[in-house]
């Protein structure tokens, strides 16, 4: 199951995504965490020290040519895009730890492993977009098979800058993680909006929650949507300075969060074909859009449509 934490520069959506992780982590679950975030704080956040892992963004040759393995409609890992879908011949991946990729570019901290897809550095300025880094994540969970029971957790870029791939697409359940005010509120009804139409399931996590009038707003402003909220933490104000514990210590009030959240999470079924409808969609707009006059060739070429991804629980390899 995978589910997507978004919401505005500051809403605490790396922090709740971190301590989303943490929790199915300590529960025993299967569980894998990524930033997705131009603001690369979401190990920080586990309570990762040291260096970062290799990053995604900055490891794309290799990794174009890991997924296309030897799938015949992919001539080269030049002719792949971030949209490019999995075919007969493509290696596809599982959250098996030992598996080459996640050996080369995830780390554990705070009992979860993650990846990142690296920061915006110097050499990108006035070069290319942080959607070229992100583009690594939408082709890795295109060609990731997680079956149930198993979580993955995604730390996406601020407000609607997630609109400019379809990698919003790609998550089980989006969390949009808003403050009880007009700005928070107003995040939600544009990603709403965005979001409209492309099948995707959201949900609103109040946070810094502080009284009933900042409940009562958020059911007012959002309504059903509205999933849940966290309060005011000492908990999350410790592990922010550095004093990680337990998140079974976290307040109880915060840590039904938690729980409903994971709930709301393991009520979703994936329908792998719809999903894999969608990898097709999006990367036909793109090879029509740009990718077919940049790369050379007709990229709907690498569309297999007999396949489907997670249709067969031998699909998914350690790879």
């Amino acid at each position: 199951m995978r589910i997507a934490f978004v919401g505005k520069g500051g809403s605490g959506k790396t922090t709740s995504a971190a301590v989303f992780s943490r929790y199915l982590a300590e529960l025993g679950r299967p569980v894998l965490a990524i930033d997705a975030d131009i603001n690369q704080h979401l190990g920080q956040a586990l309570g990762h020290d040291g260096p970062p892992p290799r990053a995604l963004g900055a490891d794309l040759p290799w990794l174009k040519d890991h997924l296309r393995g030897t799938n015949p409609r992919i001539a080269s890992a030049a002719a792949m895009i971030k949209t490019t879908p999995p075919g007969a011949g493509s290696r596809l991946l599982d959250l098996n730890p030992d598996g080459d990729l996640l050996r080369r570019n995830s780390a554990v901290a705070g009992g979860v492993r993650f990846l990142v897809t690296g920061e915006f550095d110097e050499s990108d300025i006035g070069v290319s977009c942080y959607h070229s880094k992100t583009g690594a994540v939408e082709l890795y969970l295109n060609h990731l098979v997680d079956r149930p029971g198993e979580y993955v957790v995604v730390d996406m870029t601020a407000g609607a800058d997630a609109f400019a791939s379809g990698l919003f697409t790609r998550f089980d359940l989006t969390v949009l993680v808003s403050e009880p005010t007009r700005r928070g509120v107003g995040v939600y009804r544009q990603y709403a909006e965005h979001a409209a139409g492309h099948g995707v399931e959201l949900r609103v996590l109040g946070n810094k929650v502080t009284d009933a009038d900042d409940v009562r707003y958020l059911r007012d402003q959002v309504g059903d949507a509205l999933l849940g909220w966290f309060g005011q933490s000492a908990w999350v104000r410790a592990a922010e300075r550095g004093d990680v514990a337990p998140v079974a210590d976290l307040e109880p009030a915060n840590l039904a969060v938690l729980d409903g959240l994971l709930a709301a999470l393991d009520a979703r079924r994936r329908d792998w074909a719809a999903y894999h409808r969608g990898t097709v969609e999006f990367h036909l707009r793109n090879a029509a859009a740009w990718a077919n006059e940049a790369v050379g060739v007709d990229l709907a070429a690498q569309v297999d449509p007999d396949f489907v991804p997670g249709s067969d629980p031998a699909d998914a390899v350690p790879a």
